[in-house]
């Protein structure tokens, strides 16, 4: 496991969640997560979601969420936001998973498809206006995903950019009221190996042939010997994240930031 410098505390915003974010992180600290999503799963029921690109850590979060989900008869809703460039090996990933574990994946498009958008801009957005590109089809549309739900799951770990290395396990997303849960914070690379391997998790083949980290097509290459993990990740360019999860513990300017509406505990009905 790694282990978190100082994590980042922005629970004054969440007045109205119910939720103890500093003594829930303290106890999360030193445990697996798999009792983070049995926890997460108690207290939200369906109103828990969670987030996938489908990578490593994506796939063992889904197999863990499908095997509490086999013991407590409580099924987490899974999106992934389809920006109209994941590779087709990751789409066939997505029905691999949904027959394996036997669920269903919601997907969120973005406004414009991609024939819209390079029409407008006469290449994929992604090499035009990268930035531009991953807010359009990213960042805005994950709102649309998050409605109606009062906490949402990652599959981010602290070690995978100095952008993440302060992110809690249980945190507040204050740009669209709703708590959000690293249960993966404090793992490594290997602890998520280790885990896939010996529970026989699938994966995209596209790790096989030296993708560490799976985006867009356009922008995603193999990481050669030496290099991040995130290396391969718009290749050429200084950039490391999409924005999902950088400032998102931040409030949009002007934006009220009341939690109100979110119960912090088990809902049955959406």
């Amino acid at each position: 496991m790694s282990s978190a410098n100082e994590v980042f505390d922005n629970s004054d915003l969440a007045v109205d969640s119910g939720v103890d974010f500093s003594e829930l992180n303290a106890r999360f600290e030193s445990t697996s997560p798999l009792e983070i999503l049995r926890w997460a799963l108690e207290t939200y029921g369906d109103k828990l979601t969670m987030a996938t690109a489908f990578g490593a850590e994506g796939c063992v979060l889904i197999a863990m969420l499908a095997g509490l989900r086999d013991e407590t008869g409580v099924a987490a809703d899974i999106f992934n936001l389809d920006t109209g460039y994941q590779f087709p090996q990751t789409l066939a990933l997505k029905s691999k998973l949904e027959k394996r574990y036997e669920l269903s994946i919601r997907v969120i498009y973005p406004a414009e498809t991609p024939a819209q958008a390079e029409a407008r801009l006469g290449g994929p957005p992604c090499l035009k206006e990268p930035d531009v590109c991953c807010y359009n089809r990213k960042v805005a549309p994950l709102a649309q995903a998050l409605q109606g739900y009062d906490a949402y799951s990652t599959a981010v770990r602290r070690d995978q950019t100095p952008e993440r290395e302060n992110i809690p396990i249980i945190g507040f997303d204050p740009r669209h009221i709703i708590v959000k849960i690293a249960p993966l914070a404090n793992w490594t690379k290997d602890d998520v190996w280790n885990y896939i391997r010996e529970n026989d998790v699938p994966t995209n083949i596209l790790h096989e042939q030296g993708f560490a980290s799976i985006g867009c097509w356009p922008v995603t290459r193999p990481v050669q010997d030496g290099e991040d993990e995130r290396d391969g990740r718009w290749a050429g360019s200084e950039k490391r994240e999409c924005g999902l999860h950088l400032h998102s513990h931040l409030p949009l300017p002007g934006q009220s930031t009341s939690a109100q509406g979110m119960n912090g505990h088990t809902s049955n009905s959406r």
